[in-house]
């Protein structure tokens, strides 16, 4: 039973006029939302979310989920003439009626949302039952992933500010104590808040950070003082910026000084962060190595380009898993997690499961292949205890043996371009091999334009290659890397097929696995950034080293 108790539709007479969730999505990372959000979420027959929280939440909620769009218009664009469509009291109760759940997304906590609360006090007028799931604050989650705590074991005030907002009374009590202040602005408002703050009594020496586009990977802090904010901004080119009205969080007190925040930015200082670091893979592989990516403060962007088709005569493999069932074979191998799926496949196509390989010995070329096997219910009896690859395979694999083995023969379910190393082996070792096209790769469609012109332009800071084949069919279907692109290969023989393409191999693979290979990347990110570092030097991400790009990125 869910601790937050029984749902409205449990209850007839609540279910018929619907219900409304107020609901934090944070302030923009998608993993601080709460379990009870992700719950709320996935109920929803209607979504009504702020633009900027949308793709955070939008994900958790079910297939086919109601998005009516919320138009938001300023002073400024009212006073043009610009009628305001539909403001979000109205959509909500127009979305409520029916019994339909809603849920009502905002920016933060809706308890720090002055709008949110004219919206519940609307819900409560109109006798629609609403709860409230709170957020992370973008006033408390923004200055944690910035490294600056807002109190310390001495503990002391902390006082909100918005300054949007704020009375020359609040300006003149926040500038009069040493409370820590925690200040939303804009970009182009920051120094303005600070010269209330000095004009109120704070001292100029103030320490004071500023971050921008909190909890994302475009996340960006200055750390400066009250008297030195305005020109640290411009010295670093943000201002004047087109995009100076966007939110920023400034932390007023010592605990934005340099030297504490220098080792407590957790955040901006992972490996590599910010960094956009393409994977060309098929998409059903790619999932968790861009996790893993991320967790390293990457932003991946998945391209497939390889794509995994049935064989054109499905014959030859009908057989072969049919001789899985009545014996034919004492073991059979998986080279790839696509062989694996090929094989599951079929055994669902005739109704069979993992039970269908009792009696049979499986070996898997390596970690991926074998946890793939393992999620389909079958542990492997072989793995590669040195290199994974058929070379490391062929090592540890038995040599026929007549008085032990009963059957001499081996499926091998593969790709129709697979190498003929294992096969041969095999042979060698004794063994009669039934070598059966499991499934065809073929060249991907071309990426969409913007990412071929940023592949080739330079946009990306990295990209992973995982096989010969993912160097030919990138550049096949999008065009060469640009040189400032850092080029990670996943093993010798990838890294020559990416050298006859003329590009330059920054990082190689100390094993042949795509963990190894993007945990190789982030060493190779923490290694250029802490020579940054030394050298004294702001730390930058490769393509911030193309032509252009520093001109590019002031106006972002």
């Amino acid at each position: 039973m869910s601790p937050t108790g029984p749902a409205a539709s449990d209850f007839p007479a609540l279910s018929a006029q619907g219900h409304v969730t107020f609901l934090g999505a944070g302030p923009g990372d998608p993993g601080l939302l709460t379990l009870r959000a992700v719950e709320a979420l996935a109920s929803a027959d209607v979504l009504v979310a702020e633009p900027d929280v949308l793709g955070v939440v939008r994900c958790h909620a079910r297939a086919g989920v109601s998005t009516p769009e919320l138009t938001v218009v300023d002073a400024q664009s009212a006073a043009a003439g610009v009628p305001v469509l539909r403001d979000a009291a109205n959509l909500v109760m127009e979305a409520v009626k029916g019994g339909r759940r809603v849920v009502r997304a905002v920016s933060g906590d809706p308890g720090l949302d002055g709008n949110a609360g004219a919206e519940m006090l609307a819900c409560a007028a109109a006798g629609i039952p609403f709860e409230v799931v709170p957020g992370v604050a973008n006033a408390v989650g923004v200055p944690a992933y910035a490294g600056v705590p807002l109190r310390d074991a001495q503990g002391a005030d902390v006082r909100f500010v918005d300054a949007r907002t704020a009375s020359d009374r609040c300006w003149t009590e926040v500038g009069a104590s040493d409370s820590t202040a925690v200040i939303s602005t804009t970009l182009d408002s920051v120094a303005a808040a600070a010269g209330e703050l000095v004009s109120a009594g704070r001292k100029p020496d103030t320490p004071l950070t500023v971050t921008v586009a909190g909890t994302t990977t475009r996340q960006r802090t200055w750390t400066a003082t009250l008297g030195t904010i305005a020109q640290v901004l411009k010295q670093a080119k943000v201002l004047p910026s087109p995009e100076g009205h966007r939110p920023v969080i400034a932390v007023v007190g010592e605990r934005s000084s340099a030297a504490q925040r220098d080792r407590l930015a957790w955040f901006e200082s992972k490996p590599l962060f910010g960094w956009k670091v393409l994977v060309p893979r098929t998409k059903e592989q790619s999932a968790s190595l861009s996790d893993q990516l991320r967790s390293y403060g990457a932003v991946p962007h998945e391209v497939p380009t390889i794509a995994v088709e049935p064989p054109r005569t499905p014959q030859q493999m009908e057989r072969a898993v049919k001789g899985l069932v009545t014996g034919r074979y004492e073991w059979i191998a998986f080279t790839s997690v696509n062989a694996v799926k090929a094989v599951r496949e079929k055994f669902e196509e005739y109704g069979l499961d993992a039970r269908a390989f009792a009696g049979i010995k499986v070996a898997a070329v390596g970690e991926q292949t074998a946890a793939a096997l393992v999620d389909f219910g079958v542990k492997p009896d072989l793995v590669p205890s040195g290199e994974q690859s058929a070379a490391g395979l062929l090592e540890d694999w038995p040599p026929y043996d007549p008085v032990f083995d009963p059957i001499d023969r081996v499926f091998l379910p593969r790709a129709d371009i697979a190498t003929e190393t294992l096969v041969a082996g095999l042979i060698e070792l004794g063994w009669e091999v039934d070598d059966v096209t499991a499934y065809r790769t073929v060249r991907a469609s071309p990426p969409p334009a913007d990412t071929r012109e940023a592949i080739k332009g330079g946009g990306f800071d990295a990209v992973l290659f995982t096989s010969s084949s993912t160097v030919r069919n990138l550049v096949g279907i999008a065009g060469k890397p640009h040189n400032v692109t850092v080029i990670a290969c996943i093993g010798p023989a990838t890294a020559k097929t990416a050298e006859e393409h003329g590009l330059r191999v920054d990082v190689l693979s100390p094993e042949p696995s795509v963990h190894k290979l993007a945990e190789a990347l982030a060493e190779f990110g923490a290694r250029r950034r802490e020579a940054a570092k030394e050298a004294g030097d702001r730390v930058t991400r490769p393509s911030e080293r193309r032509p252009g790009a520093r001109r590019r990125r002031t106006t972002t």
